[in-house]
């Protein structure tokens, strides 16, 4: 029986935990403020009190347990974590373990691609990254997703799609690390800005053109940076751009409709009590394009609202009022 270790105990990484568990793997799941502890059938799991604990998983708070004998390492925590968590399994995992990133976002102080820095901190290692529409309460549930597989290694992708694959979850392999990367990212502060133009009122039809213009750039960026154009209109692109700037399960789109209806960011976050990584995300995103010279004027708004105190109505009047260019 296969043994598969997720790394990171919050809403995403409880879910995959469950989700793995129905394909009979045995599954750990590691967290630094778990107990250790094998299944008790009726206790609520950890973040989802509705569900009933799956006998085939484990919680687990020592990283040594953690690591032991295991056939593959899911990472998913929050982005400001993943450098961490790298540099502590390129001491602890044997080189033929292969690592599946699920976390989303940016290095905020580098600017990096989490890809990057999984390359950095695991060169030895086989990994590649999972992303897609896909939200923890419909994981856990069991509801059928499709996602987005991406890896450099065609022995990783051969094994792991297969291994990922289950009548809840169609996987599509890619070799386009960095646009499945780049698509996760951006497409969280797309999500914020969404949320925004909701909470203004402005109604259905500007989100359409705000997503659809949104596109463009995670587009402009994403190739610019070395992805592949089907990849930003695929799953892992404009697939989990609307899910995350459509939904209100979305805390990205969360902390955009408080800041739409006149909060102040720093009162939704608060508010909201858990991670939103379009936060951090639009920080490292915005001096990324600076630097680059690429247009993202939806990204430049959110992030003069998020860091530089505009209000959201004036950003909405900057992007309204820009000169006019030919679509594309």
């Amino acid at each position: 029986m296969a043994v598969r270790t997720v790394l990171g105990a919050g809403h995403w990484g409880t879910a995959l935990a469950v989700a793995l568990t129905r394909r009979g793997d045995a599954v750990l799941l590691w967290g630094r403020s778990l107990p250790d502890a094998s299944a008790h059938s009726g206790c609520p799991l950890p973040h989802f009190p509705q569900s009933q604990w799956p006998h085939a998983l484990r919680l687990l708070s020592g990283w040594e347990v953690a690591l032991q004998d295991v056939h593959e390492v899911i990472i998913a925590v929050p982005s400001h974590g993943v450098r961490a968590i790298a540099r502590r399994l390129a001491h602890s995992l044997p080189s033929a373990v292969a690592i599946t990133l699920t976390s989303k976002g940016l290095e905020r102080d580098t600017q990096q691609r989490l890809d990057q820095v999984i390359a950095e901190e695991l060169p030895h290692h086989r990994w590649g990254v999972l992303s897609g529409p896909s939200f923890a309460s419909d994981l856990i549930a069991g509801r059928p997703l499709a996602m987005t597989l991406a890896s450099h290694s065609s022995e990783y992708l051969d094994a792991q799609a297969s291994a990922w694959r289950s009548e809840q979850l169609r996987i599509y392999p890619s070799a386009d690390v960095a646009g499945v990367c780049l698509a996760g990212a951006i497409k969280n502060v797309l999500a914020i800005a969404a949320g925004i133009s909701d909470g203004l009122g402005y109604g259905e039809s500007a989100r359409a053109a705000l997503i659809t213009r949104g596109l463009a750039e995670l587009q402009r960026l994403g190739i610019a940076l070395g992805g592949r154009a089907d990849t930003f209109i695929g799953l892992a692109g404009a697939g989990d751009l609307i899910l995350t700037a459509s939904s209100d399960l979305s805390r990205n789109r969360r902390l955009g409709l408080g800041i739409g209806a006149g909060a102040a960011p720093e009162q939704v976050l608060r508010g909201l009590g858990e991670e939103v990584e379009g936060w951090r995300s639009s920080h490292a995103l915005y001096h990324l394009a600076r630097e680059r010279q690429i247009e993202m004027p939806i990204v430049a708004a959110v992030y003069r609202v998020l860091y530089e105190g505009h209000s959201a109505a004036d950003a909405s009047r900057s992007l309204m009022q820009r000169g006019l260019s030919v679509e594309g």
